[in-house]
């Protein structure tokens, strides 16, 4: 039986790219177009990929498309706080229901990211251009799928460095290690009700890092991981009255066996 497509939703401030002529260099229409035009590539027939971005209504983020996304994807910096209450419970709402959330690099900042996690999410950073080197700590997740060796390196970076104030991830996939000697746990999964969350620290805009190979191997495994499975959510309360047997109902409701002789 074929499986149907997992529909997946790119979504991105799309400021830097527009504001700024060197990210537009590299970018030109968007972080967004070159993240969803590398998983149509890399997944084909098996993913709808669609964007969305913060200046639409409703940031893009409709109750309609949100209901067909199967994993959402989420690239913010400069306008965290632009996202507005409803659409952040919406989001929330959707990753309880099963929709995967897959958060980039400084959306660890991200509204829907602090909210999910329930701490500040901030951490030390540096921008200064220098190599990483990302040790794979989990090698038989399916996050890491056809990638070679054990780690791989990406030329120019920015740094980002421990404490990182989240909670103990559920799976360390990958950590990071930078030129100045820094560490960072930089790929983490979590769960929130039903729905799967991967943070994946890579993807500074000012550096091409969404046109890395391995970059992107790891973005198209992870939307295969984090697309819903299961059962259905059941989040809210459910009063069951009917009773097991007329023993155990009377046993239930008459008060006076429970008084004290």
């Amino acid at each position: 039986m074929t499986r149907p497509p997992i529909r997946v939703t790119v979504w991105n401030e799309y400021i830097h790219e527009r504001e700024s002529e060197a990210v537009a260099k590299i970018y030109p229409r968007g972080i967004h177009a070159t993240i969803a035009a590398s998983l149509r590539e890399r997944l084909g027939a098996d993913v709808l990929v669609r964007t969305a971005t913060l200046d639409e209504p409703e940031h893009g983020l409709t109750e309609a498309l949100l209901a067909d996304t199967d994993v959402l994807t989420w690239w913010g910096h400069a306008a965290h706080e632009r996202v507005t209450d409803d659409i952040v419970e919406r989001v929330q709402r959707r990753v309880w229901q099963g929709m995967g959330l897959i958060t980039l690099h400084s959306a660890h900042n991200s509204r829907i990211f602090r909210r999910l996690m329930g701490t500040s999410c901030m951490l030390r950073w540096r921008e200064a251009a220098e190599r990483e080197r990302l040790w794979i700590v989990d090698p038989s997740h399916p996050i890491v799928q056809g990638l070679e060796g054990e780690c791989f390196e990406l030329e120019h970076t920015e740094m980002y460095g421990e404490f990182f104030d989240i909670p103990p991830p559920e799976e360390l996939i990958f950590i990071s290690w930078f030129e100045g000697g820094e560490v960072f746990r930089s790929g983490c999964t979590f769960r929130r009700g039903k729905g799967k969350i991967f943070y994946f620290r890579p993807g500074h805009e000012t550096f091409p890092i969404y046109h890395n190979d391995n970059e992107q191997r790891v973005l198209a495994n992870a939307v295969r991981w984090a697309a819903p499975s299961g059962s259905p959510y059941f989040g809210e309360g459910r009063n069951i009255p009917e009773s097991l047997s007329p023993i155990q109902a009377t046993h239930v409701v008459d008060e006076s066996l429970h008084k004290a002789k």
